[in-house]
């Protein structure tokens, strides 16, 4: 069921359980089937204006102005117990049906007309002084809630305000690792808006609010996969441009073994790509697979480098776009030979150097393998002159034939980080052959991604068992590439990223630990900076 359905199925249910409320409270029953006049209705019967139920139409309001509602409806009826507000906000079709069919309950007036007068009652005899009537007054009081109930609302009204932020419109993130340095580093936290791309609703709807997919401290998944609502996104603000850094759900995280260092998924298993310290524990059965939904997946972020249509290919470390040199970001980064032929390297300036512990692999004192961008290189070369400083080829040092998306060593052997494609990015509306070579390109998309059943048999491709020569790509299609070019598993590794993948635009840098440890101190620098830098 999409969520168009399942909205239109609730508001089907709300409408014959109003109406049997407005029966109860004496009003025609024909006014809870006209849409949003049934919540002017509402909101007369509470004690507001008429004008008050409008505010239902306004996006993301509405869910507030709901609630209220509610609760000012059953207090109506005189409920003014804590769970029953819970229920009726939670449940209301079901709650209010309920309501309708409870004897010992009637329509009392307006509630909010009511508790203003006890309360201007109460508020006249502490002006007069009356300390016998204002204490009778307010022992009297139907609306008084004792500490620990104001403490709950507030709590539970804050962290339901939270989580609809968090769903809807801004979340905050950190950057986790070196692979977007020197443009983010590792203990970035940064706010990314939901909305510059285009809101995707929910999916997942059993779930612990604030959390995306993991519980902290005792571990396992923070929700339930069932039920699941199918994929929808509101209009976007603006496109994706190239060179845009997006935040996205990682492709491969449907299927994954989580580890408190970090998340494999199964493709890596598949392509060795796994250190032994963590494929044992696989193999052993220590850590089992995780599957998950697709906006409970990893978030990551990179920068957009190819867009859909784009044919792109790397040579020389030198990404091209449609034949043409692509822009390099400011501080791209890369692997390099770092040798001191006179005296030990000194690394104690590496980390204010934003030259991150996961970019250094020492050889000896005197040699180390650095991912550095042209001023780390400056200032290592300030050092000692002396200093060699030479770029490495990755693909030479880690052998990546077949570890490369679309991991097909006998067609794409010999691609590398550095020398890669050309490759072209799916559009929506395209047409792409299919055979033997292509195919490695685009069975995920045909069957992950967009949902269809393929056969192969030998030449010969069956798509949703028809004989097909080709494939029309239903949806747009993505390049997504770390500015730390020799340490950033992106789309060289696991190919395209969907549009359905896509969640949001990073604005600005809100605080920033020094290697992510508030322990090493802030980088005031680059507080409130902006992260969508190109």
């Amino acid at each position: 069921m999409g969520l168009s359905e399942f909205l239109l199925l609730y508001f089907i249910l709300l409408m014959i359980s109003l109406a049997a409320v407005f029966k109860k409270a004496g009003v025609s029953v024909w006014k809870a089937f006209v849409p949003v006049y049934q919540f002017m209705v509402c909101g007369e019967l509470v004690g507001r204006k008429a004008s008050y139920g409008l505010l239902i139409l306004i996006p993301i309001v509405n869910i507030f102005i709901f609630a209220a509602l509610m609760i000012d409806l059953v207090r109506s009826f005189k409920v003014y117990q804590f769970w029953h507000h819970v229920l009726v906000v939670v449940f209301a079709p079901i709650y209010l049906i309920y309501l309708s069919f409870r004897k010992d309950l009637s329509y009392q007036g307006p509630v909010l007309t009511y508790e203003k007068s006890i309360l201007d009652a109460i508020e006249a005899a502490r002006i007069a002084n009356d300390t016998k009537q204002y204490n009778k007054l307010v022992a009297q009081n139907p609306f008084k809630k004792s500490p620990v109930r104001e403490w709950a609302e507030a709590i539970i009204f804050a962290v339901f305000a939270a989580t609809f932020i968090r769903m809807f419109l801004i979340e905050a993130f950190v950057i986790p690792t070196s692979s977007m340095e020197g443009s983010l580093v590792v203990g970035d936290f940064l706010f990314v808006s939901k909305g510059h791309y285009g809101i995707r609703m929910p999916q997942t709807i059993a779930m612990l609010p604030l959390l995306h997919n993991r519980i902290p401290v005792i571990g396992g998944e923070s929700y339930i996969k069932k039920p699941q609502l199918k994929y929808q996104r509101l209009p976007a603000l603006e496109t994706i441009d190239r060179n845009d850094p997006v935040v996205f759900n990682y492709p491969e995280g449907d299927s994954v073994y989580v580890f408190p260092e970090r998340t494999w998924s199964i493709y890596d298993l598949r392509r060795g790509s796994i250190p032994p310290m963590f494929s044992g524990a696989i193999q052993s059965g220590l850590n089992p697979l995780v599957t998950r939904p697709l906006d409970k997946m990893d978030h990551y972020i990179k920068r957009c480098i190819g867009l859909p249509g784009d044919s792109l290919e790397i040579r020389a470390q030198q990404v091209y776009i449609n034949g043409k040199k692509g822009k390099n970001p400011e501080n791209v980064q890369f692997m390099y030979s770092v040798l001191s032929p006179n005296a030990a390297i000194n690394t104690r300036d590496f980390t204010k150097w934003a030259i991150s512990t996961e970019d250094r692999m020492q050889q000896s004192p005197n040699a180390f393998y650095l991912v550095l961008n042209n001023g780390q290189k400056a200032k290592i070369k300030a050092m000692d002159p002396s200093i060699k400083i030479e770029k490495v080829d990755v693909g030479k040092l880690y052998g990546e034939s077949g570890r490369l998306f679309p991991n097909d060593a006998l067609h794409f052997g010999n691609w590398t980080r550095d020398d890669f494609g050309p490759i072209y990015i799916p559009k929506a509306g395209a047409k792409v052959a299919l055979n033997k070579e292509s195919i490695a390109l685009y069975q995920r998309i045909i069957q992950v991604y967009e949902g269809h059943q393929l056969r192969i048999d030998g030449n010969k491709f069956y798509i949703d068992g028809k004989l097909s020569s080709h494939y029309t790509i239903e949806q747009n299609y993505y390049w997504m590439m770390g500015d730390n070019r020799h340490n950033s598993e992106d789309s060289r590794f696991w190919g395209f990223v969907p549009e359905t993948h896509v969640v949001g635009k990073p604005l600005f840098i809100w605080m920033s630990f020094l290697e992510g440890s508030p322990s090493k101190g802030i980088v005031w620098n680059r507080i409130f900076t902006r992260a969508d830098t190109k």
